[in-house]
């Protein structure tokens, strides 16, 4: 009987390191409301020609930490994952997020999608320790959708 032999695995050693890529300045230094977040996030989504999804990071004290675009999709759509978006908080030591996405098309209203992908980053984090503080949706004008302020969080 012949014997199968396995070669061995080799196993990569590795470490995370995050790059700062730059920074703003952002004067109010703490998020206390929807708007807040809104106003530091628009910059990123505002004259997009594509669906954007970013994540604001918070400390303890919901100042904000960093912010990263974590999805860059088509006119109508971008694809999310919760790895992806915890990922940044996880390396940024944040105990809060906000997640803020923008639609091209300058509506503020939320899809199925939105409020699916909503849902499941809410029970992700839940199990993280990371709360999911809102998920707002930037137009045109302004203009924002806060699943926080329509009570949908």
């Amino acid at each position: 009987m012949n014997k199968k032999r396995t070669s061995a695995k080799r196993v990569d050693i590795v470490s995370l390191k995050l790059v700062k890529e730059s920074s703003v300045l952002y004067k109010t230094r703490k998020i206390s409301n929807p708007y807040d977040a809104y106003r530091l996030a628009k910059n990123f989504l505002v004259d997009s020609d594509k669906e954007k999804f970013v994540v604001v990071c918070l400390d303890a004290k919901n100042q904000p930490v960093s912010i990263e675009v974590v999805s860059i999709g088509t006119v109508n759509s971008s694809m999310v994952h919760p790895r992806k978006v915890f990922k940044v908080a996880i390396l940024t030591n944040a105990s809060k997020i906000i997640c803020v996405h923008n639609h091209p098309m300058g509506n503020t209203d939320f899809s199925k999608k939105d409020e699916v992908i909503t849902k499941r980053l809410q029970k992700c984090g839940e199990i993280l320790g990371i709360e999911l503080v809102d998920h707002i949706v930037i137009g045109d004008d302004d203009k924002y959708f806060s699943f926080k302020e329509n009570c949908k969080i």
